[in-house]
């Protein structure tokens, strides 16, 4: 399990740009990598379009936005197009990242069991240190709690 203080797990994933991604791509950018269920659906849906919404806010502070789950390129490709997302977003179909980030998880929905991402969000230094991170996210304030962050303790 990835820990605060430590170097951030490795990645290399597929992003919606058609390009394979990994972390040392953004050395000398803050990355929030943040791991969302599902394309689509409602709660998604408004962490991404906050995401968007405070996206310039983020750039000005050196940050870097990255968006995980396991859905397709093509599903993420339809996601960003009907919502303007100006971020990418990345194909953990393995959950190689989920797991090594410590959120694939055991969910209940209705009472079935299945795994699934626990929505969860990582802040990570210019040299590649997590500094911080808010699992099992609730969607309402978390973009602007995450950039308050940022302001006040990544200067």
């Amino acid at each position: 399990m990835v820990a605060v203080g430590t170097v951030a797990p490795h990645f290399n994933l597929q992003g919606s740009n058609g390009e394979n991604i990994s972390l040392t791509d953004f050395k000398g950018k803050n990355v929030v990598l943040y791991f969302y269920p599902k394309d689509m659906t409602p709660g998604c849906t408004t962490e991404a379009c906050e995401f968007r919404d405070f996206h310039s806010a983020y750039e000005e502070a050196n940050t870097v936005i990255l968006g995980v789950s396991p859905d397709p390129f093509e599903k993420h490709q339809k996601f960003i197009e009907k919502h303007g997302l100006p971020f990418l977003l990345l194909v953990d179909d393995k959950q190689e990242a989920a797991n090594a980030y410590g959120v694939w998880k055991l969910k209940k929905n209705f009472g079935k069991e299945y795994m699934g991402i626990e929505r969860s969000t990582f802040l990570i230094d210019a040299e590649g240190k997590l500094v911080h991170e808010w699992r099992k996210v609730r969607v309402k304030d978390h973009v602007a709690e995450v950039l308050r962050y940022i302001e006040e303790n990544m200067k």
